[in-house]
């Protein structure tokens, strides 16, 4: 089938036999007897009656033609060390993480919760869970002791995997504190943890309960450890992902599904071949890491690169030599991530010959035009945006240039993936609207598509509650982002649904504000939130990072930017979009994986307490705003 659109209509019209084909894609040690079981809505069973493994079809099926072939890539500007593993070396290496685990207790069915730093060690201890059967809850590593300790608490681990430290900036992190400070916070108590020890850091051993991993790996160098072969329906892992309300909530995915989805999206999405490299620039405590670091990558036989570092460190250079020594075909990574290295000297762009990248695929957040155009015009490969989530797995909104090569609209994520049913909808009365760019609710038709969350862990009333009874009348999957798609098919992402801002009676959507915004020559990086105001209910304020601050040296010339802000806003959205004001800041505040922190924004602006900070990468960027918002 050559048109995207004919691809894509089989797989909403044909559903069965669709999914039936590309479960092809992967191995199976019993073959499914039924492909979608959706007897229970919204509640959806893969490939019933299948077994299979991951562990298997990320590393074990390839063992016969490319076990000499790089498989993982282990690379440290923070330590500057880099290291290769075949797929020979990384069967062996998994086989002894998974005899240290069964040694320690760990069996089908437990959950091991990994809190480490972006390591080889950390990739071995994903794939010898699933090669076991065991479920991982990947933390991110440096997390706040009571972040740590709600995941422990609601994952309850048999075992935990950290190390002694991660590093970031050639500032070293101490994970040991941290870690034993979560398990005296849980009332859940791990039977065993497992430590790395990288000797960058102290690491007091608990006896009884902590043990050191080079010694346990030592009395296992030559154990085989078959995988274990679980029903497609067996969940491979949870992971956690923040609510608006509420501890977080931990995303269970299943095995099969999720094999075969990461499976047809390197296909059908990436077009990755064998043999490929792929370079994802995320971490492996975020979903990005999990489905195009450790899974997609591998099950498609391709060499994956695990990078532990700044894309500014020692030089904004860094990512491109790594593209030029390995040969690098595809590239993900984040907008944030692109809109830092926008502010660096282009020379080191033009350094290196990155004529072997296919493209960079960029998602995380919203991906303004200014950006995606500049980015474009540096590399000169194709830039792919995507939509998705970390309930979804896989690209919700993107192109498929697999299956028909297609051009991509700068601002636009792209068209609805195949298998995902995708709709717009009245946030009011829950009907849909399909007139070209309508504004509704982004919103999906069950059931979820293989590799979509199954629930919430323990918890499968929140997952019906706050997944798919949002929308009135109607049992539909939330995204809780507003969207227009245009008469193409390609969709446009304005926002959260809890972000918009209702300026006397007008409806806005930050996003809008922020792209308008962005477009000026001299903005890097903008964050738009609505603060009460007495007389229009909401005002939008903005807090800008200025390209070259330079000239930012009284309150005159920053007015005078502030002016010319507002006057760009009036000219491309109306008076009625102006922000009230543009603060400049040095740096915006944002999670240690790059998102920015709105509603911390919002708390300052409105002087309230803006509640957990944990996972802030850095203090100092709120107190920037508490100082400006209260001059």
């Amino acid at each position: 089938m050559s048109r995207y659109a004919d691809f894509y209509r089989q797989s909403i019209d044909q559903r069965d036999a669709f999914w039936a084909e590309q479960s092809r894609l992967i191995d199976w040690h019993t073959p499914p007897r039924q492909v979608c079981d959706y007897s229970n809505p919204p509640f959806a069973n893969w490939f019933v009656g299948g077994t299979t493994n991951l562990c298997h079809n990320a590393v074990d099926r390839h063992l016969a033609q490319r076990a000499t072939q790089p498989a993982l890539v282990a690379i440290s500007t923070e330590t500057e060390t880099e290291r290769s593993y075949t797929y020979a070396e990384l069967h062996a290496e998994v086989q002894r993480m998974a005899a240290v685990l069964q040694s320690l207790g760990v069996k089908k069915g437990d959950r091991v919760l990994i809190y480490m730093p972006m390591i080889a060690e950390a990739a071995f201890a994903m794939l010898a869970c699933v090669r076991i059967g065991a479920l991982h809850s990947v933390v991110f590593g440096g997390f706040a002791s009571g972040s740590l300790a709600s995941r422990i608490e609601d994952a309850g681990p048999v075992a935990v995997i950290s190390a002694d430290a991660g590093s970031r900036g050639g500032k070293v992190v101490p994970y040991k504190p941290l870690l034993d400070e979560a398990i005296a916070l849980s009332s859940h108590k791990p039977a065993a943890v497992l430590m790395v020890n990288r000797g960058m850091a102290p690491m007091h051993l608990q006896p009884g309960r902590d043990h050191d991993w080079t010694a346990l790996r030592a009395q296992h160098l030559d154990t085989t450890v078959p995988c274990e072969w679980v029903e497609a329906t067996h969940p491979s892992y949870t992971l956690y992902t923040s609510g608006t309300t509420g501890k977080p909530k931990g995303v269970q995915r299943d095995t099969g599904g999720y094999a075969v989805a990461l499976a047809a999206s390197m296909k059908h999405i990436f077009d990755a071949k064998a043999g490929d490299v792929y370079f994802a620039t995320s971490d492996i405590g975020w979903v990005v890491g999990h489905s195009y670091i450790i899974y997609g990558p591998l099950i498609a036989g391709m060499t994956t690169i695990m990078y532990e570092g700044l894309p500014t460190r020692p030089d904004a250079g860094v990512w491109w030599s790594i593209v030029e020594k390995y040969q690098v075909t595809h590239m993900f990574s984040a907008p944030t991530a692109v809109r830092v290295l926008k502010k660096q000297d282009p020379a080191y762009l033009a350094k290196y010959n990155v004529k072997s990248l296919k493209a960079l695929w960029l998602a995380g957040e919203p991906l303004d035009e200014p950006t995606a155009q500049w980015i474009s015009n540096a590399l000169q490969v194709p830039i792919i945006d995507n939509y998705w989530q970390t309930e979804t797995g896989w690209p919700i909104l993107t192109l498929a240039n697999g299956v028909e090569p297609q051009t991509a609209r700068f601002g636009s994520p792209g068209k609805a993936m195949y298998g995902y049913g995708v709709k717009l909808v009245d946030e009011a009365t829950g009907e849909e609207l399909t007139a070209p760019h309508q504004k509704g609710v982004v919103a999906i038709e069950g059931p979820l598509p293989p590799g979509c969350m199954q629930t919430v862990w323990r918890d499968d009333a929140r997952f019906v509650n706050t997944y798919w009874k949002s929308i009135p009348g109607r049992l539909i999957y939330s995204t809780f982002d507003w969207g227009i798609r245009d008469a193409d098919g390609y969709h446009f992402i304005l926002g959260r649904t809890d972000d918009v801002i209702n300026v006397a009676g007008h409806r806005l959507g930050t996003r809008e504000i922020e792209e308008s915004i962005s477009a000026h020559p001299n903005i890097a990086e903008v964050a738009v939130v609505g603060i009460a105001d007495a007389l229009k209910g909401q005002v939008a304020i903005a807090f800008a990072v200025a390209r070259d601050a330079s000239g930012l040296v009284d309150d005159a010339s920053r007015l005078r930017l502030e002016g010319e802000v507002m006057k760009q806003v009036d000219g491309q959205l109306g008076a009625v979009a102006r922000p009230a004001r543009v603060y400049f800041v040095t740096v915006l505040p944002k999670t240690r994986s790059g998102k920015l922190l709105r509603r911390a924004l919002q708390a300052v602006a409105e002087r309230r307490d803006p509640g957990d900070l944990t996972t802030m990468e850095d203090p100092a960027a709120l107190q920037q705003v508490r100082e400006l918002v209260g001059r």
